[in-house]
């Protein structure tokens, strides 16, 4: 295969997902939302999730470090 300096580009077209939530984690959810709003409105509680799940996995230290050796066996090929 070809060695290229750019292996690949990025998409930054947001991919749509429904998921289904537990109630308890919506009104969680909900909440937070209206806490983070504060006195400037209803903000949707759906812009959240992308944030908090990079935040999660951001500060999974078992998923990083499989990150990087999966990174790292890639490049050897």
């Amino acid at each position: 295969m070809t060695e290229l300096k750019i292996r690949e580009i990025p998409d930054k077209k947001p991919v749509r997902m429904t998921v289904a939530l537990p109630p308890d984690i919506h009104r969680d959810l909900l909440a937070y939302a209206a806490l983070l709003s504060g006195s400037n409105g209803a903000m949707d509680p759906a812009r959240l999730v992308a944030p908090m799940l990079r935040q999660f996995m951001m500060s999974d230290k078992g998923f990083a470090k499989a990150r990087r050796r999966a990174r790292a066996a890639a490049s050897e090929k």
